[in-house]
């Protein structure tokens, strides 16, 4: 019996597009809320890996399908494999893609509908910049079935202070869009119909910029976090000296003498 022509394709768990230098990688598991699979971490993973030497790609976007931005990890399929040892690597295995969007040149923006819980809300932490629609919601909402969320805690106080941090791992209580615009956890709420018109303004404007200062600042800004004042400023100098000596550093420059817009080449 030959095979049915029409049998149905399950569709991707991660979705890419791309246009004008800036890349979406859209979480499509709407049934499931988008939930963190390992499958999906997976998928994460070699899509930000793939960006990683891409010159072409200026920013990166994360975006959610369906109702929701992320709802964490999917608790299902952790209680269907409960041996500590599994979970050990599926935490471990989160924390590196978590790492990834930190570590790749790029910049990454969240952009944030429905709910952002647990993991999902980490993985808006760990984003480099964040736009929420007024209808989004967040929580580290773990505490609720027995688990503090403490993978989620490392990015969330990053974000926010020590007292409101605590206060969202400890209660697991949602805060809406324009609290999280207020604990510095998103840069912009907007109405959900401007969403995607909000994201692309600014992920334009980064794209704009060359990407040699781009990557060596995100870079920096993130070392510099973890250091002491002195060792912060040394790298800081080292940055800015380095930086200094790429050709698009002479470029942009020589236009803002020229009152010309800079032509920028890459490096």
């Amino acid at each position: 019996m030959s095979a049915n022509p029409k049998a149905s394709i399950e569709e991707p768990i991660l979705l890419r597009s791309a246009e004008n230098g800036i890349v979406t990688f859209t979480l499509n598991r709407p049934a499931q809320f988008n939930s963190l699979s390992r499958a999906l971490l997976t998928e994460l993973q070699r899509a930000l890996d793939s960006v990683r030497e891409d010159h072409t790609v200026r920013v990166v976007v994360i975006a959610g399908a369906g109702k929701a931005f992320c709802a964490g990890h999917d608790l299902k399929e952790m209680r269907a494999n409960p041996d500590r040892g599994a979970i050990r690597g599926l935490f471990d295995q989160c924390g590196k893609m978590m790492l990834t969007l930190t570590q790749i040149p790029q910049p990454v923006i969240a952009r944030v509908h429905g709910i952002a819980t647990a993991a999902g809300c980490q993985l808006v932490s760990m984003c480099d910049l964040a736009v929420a629609s007024d209808a989004a919601r967040f929580a580290t909402s773990g505490i609720n079935v027995g688990l503090f969320c403490a993978t989620p805690g490392v990015g969330l106080s990053r974000n926010v202070s020590r007292k409101r941090a605590m206060e969202m791992l400890l209660t697991g209580d949602f805060i809406d869009a324009a609290t999280a615009l207020e604990y510095g956890l998103v840069n912009r709420v907007v109405p959900a119909a401007e969403l995607d018109s909000a994201v692309r303004v600014l992920a334009d404007a980064i794209a704009a910029k060359t990407p040699v200062a781009v990557g060596a600042g995100k870079q920096m800004f993130y070392r510099q976090l973890e250091m002491g004042f002195e060792d912060a400023y040394a790298l800081a100098a080292e940055t800015m000296a380095c930086n200094m000596m790429a050709e698009d550093a002479a470029e942009g420059i020589d236009a803002f003498i020229g009152k010309r817009a800079p032509v920028w080449r890459g490096r």
